[in-house]
């Protein structure tokens, strides 16, 4: 005979329902299997210490977790578990509101980040990339167009290969990112030079409409990840330089601008970021970088 207590869901279930929630609200794929992988893997380990039920883990139980993950995995990987953790959690306690439950994530601190200097893509490297792009040939007019757009448009390279001939203004240079993070949407832009070296590629696409894809490969399909940065490791390996990533293109248009004076709050528009923390690694950068000026330059110490 039932005593009329609802029964209280799983991990398992409370996990499934957190899913289905981050789905209603429309959240990027990439993000629902960040969560599902994350949390499936928490799942397990918890299983496997006997603990099913959301609201009998403890903070002791996500700080051996942490640990037992930080012996296989970088800093940045176990930060991303605990974000994945604190996120359900937060989710559980709002969705159920449990009597008498603390949150075991409140005493558990966040994993310590190793504070990385994050280089730019080394300039007299990029243009060593650039001489190897034969002019008035798809594939070099392409590439040449790509390495400096890439770099001026501080895109993240998903938003980058999305775009279409459409979202592009060769005129005012304003580019239109429909699928930003977040399914956000917002404008970023491109110099002279980089409309100058767009729209050179942009002969060989005679006949394509708005609703083309911007960045193509010779058959005409659209640029893929792993095309985009195939052509990297190309163009670097006949330069003779070391390849970089997609991703330092776009650290390189945030510590590039700063340094050269653009605010923090009209960069953090620019690339897509909900507030400025993700910008203060740059920000300490580009104080290093005075700090070294003055060390150079200072009156005092050079004068007296």
């Amino acid at each position: 005979m039932s005593s009329g207590q609802p029964t209280r869901p799983s991990l398992c279930q409370d996990i499934a329902l957190f899913l289905t929630d981050r789905k209603a609200r429309n959240l990027a794929p990439k993000t629902i299997t960040f969560y599902q992988d994350e949390l499936g893997l928490f799942l397990r380990w918890a299983e496997a210490q006997g603990v099913t039920d959301t609201l009998d883990l403890t903070p002791d139980h996500l700080r051996r977790y942490l640990l037992d993950l930080s012996q296989r995995r970088n800093p940045g990987g176990v930060h991303a578990a605990y974000r994945a953790l604190k996120t359900l959690l937060r989710w559980v306690e709002a969705e159920y509101e449990p009597p008498d439950w603390r949150n075991p994530i409140a005493k558990v601190h966040p994993p310590k980040l190793p504070q990385q200097l994050l280089e730019p893509v080394p300039l007299e490297h990029l243009q060593a990339m650039l001489r190897t792009c034969e002019r008035r040939t798809f594939t070099g007019d392409r590439d040449r167009a790509i390495l400096l757009a890439l770099l001026d448009s501080g895109c993240r390279a998903s938003e980058f290969l999305a775009l279409n001939l459409g979202d592009v203004d060769l005129d005012t240079g304003a580019i239109l990112v429909r699928w930003g993070k977040g399914r956000k949407a917002r404008t970023v832009f491109l110099g002279a030079k980089a409309r100058r070296e767009v729209a050179r590629y942009l002969r060989h696409r005679a006949g394509a409409g708005p609703d083309a894809p911007l960045w193509v490969t010779v058959g005409g399909r659209r640029l893929t990840y792993w095309g985009l940065r195939g052509m990297l490791h190309r163009r670097a390996r006949a330069a003779g330089v070391p390849a970089p990533s997609p991703h330092a293109f776009r650290r390189t248009f945030a510590l590039l601008s700063l340094r050269a004076g653009m605010d923090v709050h009209s960069l953090r528009r620019l690339m897509g970021h909900a507030d400025i923390d993700i910008l203060k690694r740059y920000l300490a950068q580009t104080e290093g970088d005075l700090r070294a000026a003055h060390d150079k330059a200072g009156p005092v110490d050079n004068l007296l």
